[in-house]
């Protein structure tokens, strides 16, 4: 009996959308008497900073101050349509359609400054801090926040926009089977090193090192933090959960989550990544998808490792030492 170690290695493309019917994601955006602009959805954030991406694709798009953007994700009753925060989408199709809410927001804004400013709109820019400015002639500005008051009160106008962005739906041919079924596709590869003790079973994810090309990232703090819980997300898929452990019986089938089987920080392995940034040519300045796809690679590499180090290959997760063990015990028969 021993500990042994491997090393696997899995790649994956990942697609961002999905081939239904137009897939489509709303956005609407207002200001307010005191220059702040709220962007009312229907995506719902799961914890995945899409609040923060969406605010951010908001300010740069208006050009306006980050913190003066707040977004209002209401529900299915008041907010405008969106299909849904799955596949990976969310920052890619809400993120267009916000661009397009907000350029509309952004044309009124800029004619009402200019009769502020008694210049042509096109004369106008933003600073990105909080004022517009007439192109070459820094002293001609105004603030936002008068801009947005003369608009209510002086020229009874609303600084708003509405977007939408939906990919049209590809029809399957019905001879090849060909279909366009995504917007754009992200890809990842990930190399795993475990150590497998032979007498236990145990398997010991050491560490999860992968290189990911996600398009344009909008906030890199947020994608390092994706790539972080994806990575222990697939190694937990890998080694540990399951709502049935003795499937097709059904005993000693966990009730609730004190008796749902997870790894903790202390099996948290080495995690190290790599971006690399290929724009996609209709994402939200360059966007693709990057949620979903940082807990896939892991999955086959740690899978991959263990054969690698044992010379058994698991068909069925989690890998349980049981599980290995048997395997271990019918590959010496």
């Amino acid at each position: 009996m021993a500990k042994k170690r491997g090393t696997g290695i899995a790649a994956v493309n990942y697609p961002t959308g999905m081939n239904l019917g137009g897939d489509p994601s709303q956005a609407l955006i207002h200001a307010t008497t005191t220059g702040n602009f709220v962007i009312s959805l229907s995506s719902t954030d799961l914890g995945q900073g899409l609040k923060t991406v969406i605010a951010q694709i908001g300010a740069e798009t208006l050009g306006v101050p980050f913190e003066t953007v707040l977004i209002d994700t209401a529900d299915t009753d008041t907010g405008p349509h969106c299909m849904g925060t799955f596949a990976s989408r969310a920052t890619h199709r809400v993120g267009n359609a916000v661009i397009q809410a907000a350029q509309e927001a952004r044309k009124i804004m800029l004619e009402v400054a200019a009769d502020e400013l008694e210049a042509s709109a096109d004369d106008l820019e933003t600073d990105g801090q909080g004022r517009i400015r007439v192109k070459g002639s820094p002293d001609r500005a105004v603030s936002v926040i008068d801009v947005a008051l003369a608009a209510h009160f002086k020229y009874g106008r609303t600084i708003s926009g509405r977007g939408i962005f939906m990919k049209p739906k590809s029809a399957v041919d019905p001879d090849t089977g060909k279909m366009d079924p995504d917007s754009t596709e992200a890809h990842a590869c990930t190399v795993a090193e475990v150590e497998v003790d032979t007498e236990t079973g145990e398997v010991t994810v050491l560490s999860l090192k992968s290189a990911y090309e996600v398009g344009q990232q909008v906030n890199p703090e947020l994608v390092k933090g994706q790539i972080t819980g994806g990575s222990f997300m697939g190694m937990s898929h890998t080694l540990y959960e399951s709502m049935a452990p003795y499937y097709p019986e059904i005993d000693h089938a966990p009730t609730s989550f004190s008796e749902y089987l997870m790894p903790g920080p202390w099996e948290l392995p080495e995690i190290d990544s790599v971006i690399l940034e290929y724009p996609s040519a209709n994402g939200p300045y360059g966007v693709k998808g990057v949620g979903e796809m940082t807990a896939n690679s892991p999955i086959p590499a740690i899978t991959n490792a263990i054969y690698n180090a044992v010379g058994v290959r698991i068909m069925e997760l989690p890998i349980t030492p049981e599980r290995l063990l048997r395997a271990l015990q019918d590959k010496t028969v």
